[in-house]
């Protein structure tokens, strides 16, 4: 076996202290000589981050909140430069020795370093579906410019990645992607009662243990409106052709469809390591400290159709997806919005749609080919869901009214 083949792939990590950071650590403990992590990048977490350099030896950390910065210094060796703010993550995204960056911060935040990297020369692996849902096409146009690949971490997109992994047909052979989702904790709850949802029940999420933002979005369902278009920019495959089935398991973890009726599905357990580890190490398969199916243990997989009705946020994000342009954006900008004033408990569960919705109503359709007007899109959802938030419809103010 050669060098080249055995040779660590050094891996920038932004959004180190978050859950999918935290695995990614774990998968780099697992294969120490296949992965070394060069840079670690935290938005305000100073004393997680400061034990994960200790861990790692890291001598390249970024923070996102200026402010921190003086306490992050006073608990790191004077040899490890600290980059601040939003371009000291752009500097940490273009180390000269990193093979990879490995983008798991929430929200938006990411896109500008994760750009920095591609246009830098270096692999993106993608764990923030905002990314692509605001700036697909934006993105994939600088990934095919300066030859990058970009590898997707979430467990949906990597199943699909997998099953389309080796397949020489193309786009022309694909029927349909199908993405499972676990339905969240409201599976079974009537429609009517969904309105009195309260965040503490919204963030206990069935199968999965996530961050915040992305157990809500699990709960309401935006979470595979968002990987919808997600997967139409990852895999050039139109919105038409992206599905969703509910899999309450979450063991087939996603499917792809072929033009000739056969279904390649991806299976394994609920456990972000197995995407994070075949993202850091693709093109190879590796074996690592992963613990395989029992097949004994599965009484059995359910799968069963999504309530549109009960759950819009899949209809908004097929409309959004359909129209592209900046209204991807917009959908994601008010859903931040939206669930932001809802943990903040200034709406009710159901609002959350609402918001997005009036939103999206009010937008008028820009270009997606610049930054800059996705990013003056962007504000303008905010600053209009905003307005919403301040404007409860009925939903929150039955809530209001009964407690």
């Amino acid at each position: 076996m050669g060098d080249d083949r055995v040779r660590r792939k050094k891996v920038v990590l932004l959004g180190s202290t978050g859950s999918i950071g935290c695995s990614t650590l774990e998968v780099a403990r697992q294969l120490p000589d296949r992965i070394e992590l060069v840079g670690l990048a935290a938005n305000s977490s100073v004393e997680k981050l400061a034990e994960q350099v200790r861990e790692t030896g890291v001598r390249q950390v970024a923070i996102s909140e200026a402010s921190k910065e003086p306490e992050l210094r006073a608990l790191l060796p004077e040899d490890v430069k600290v980059h601040v703010g939003p371009e000291g993550m752009a500097e940490l995204a273009t180390l000269e020795d990193a093979d990879m960056v490995l983008v798991a911060i929430v929200g938006t935040a990411g896109l500008q370093p994760a750009l920095a990297a591609i246009e830098a020369g270096k692999d993106l692996a993608v764990a923030s579906k905002e990314i692509l849902v605001m700036a697909g096409e934006v993105v994939t146009a600088a990934a095919e410019k300066h030859g990058v690949r970009l590898l997707p971490v979430d467990s949906e997109h990597n199943a699909i990645f997998q099953c389309l992994d080796g397949h020489r047909g193309g786009e022309s052979e694909v029927s349909r992607l199908i993405l499972t989702a676990s339905g969240g904790p409201f599976r079974r709850t009537p429609t009517g009662e969904l309105k009195q949802v309260t965040v503490e029940q919204a963030l206990k999420h069935p199968t999965w243990k996530m961050g915040r933002k992305i157990t809500i979005d699990s709960a309401t369902m935006f979470n595979k409106g968002l990987e919808m278009i997600e997967a139409r920019w990852l895999f050039g495959i139109g919105m038409e052709r992206i599905d969703v089935v509910v899999h309450p398991q979450s063991i087939v973890h996603s499917m792809v469809e072929f033009v000739d009726g056969s279904v390649l599905a991806q299976l394994s357990r609920t456990d972000m390591c197995f995407p994070i580890q075949y993202a850091l190490t693709w093109p190879e398969r590796v074996k690592g400290g992963l613990q395989p199916l029992d097949f004994g243990e599965l009484a059995k997989l359910d799968f069963e159709e999504p309530r549109h009705d009960a759950f819009p946020s899949l209809g908004l994000a097929r409309r959004a997806g359909l129209a592209g342009g900046t209204l991807p954006a917009v959908f994601n900008a008010a859903n931040e919005v939206a669930v932001d004033a809802f943990v903040d408990r200034r709406i009710g569960f159901t609002d959350i749609w609402r918001v997005v919705e009036e939103t999206m109503d009010a937008h008028q359709q820009g270009d997606a080919g610049s930054l800059e007007g996705l990013i003056a899109a962007d504000a303008w959802a905010r600053g209009r869901a905003e307005e919403s938030v301040g404007a409860p419809g009925a939903a929150a103010d039955a809530i209001r009214r009964h407690g």
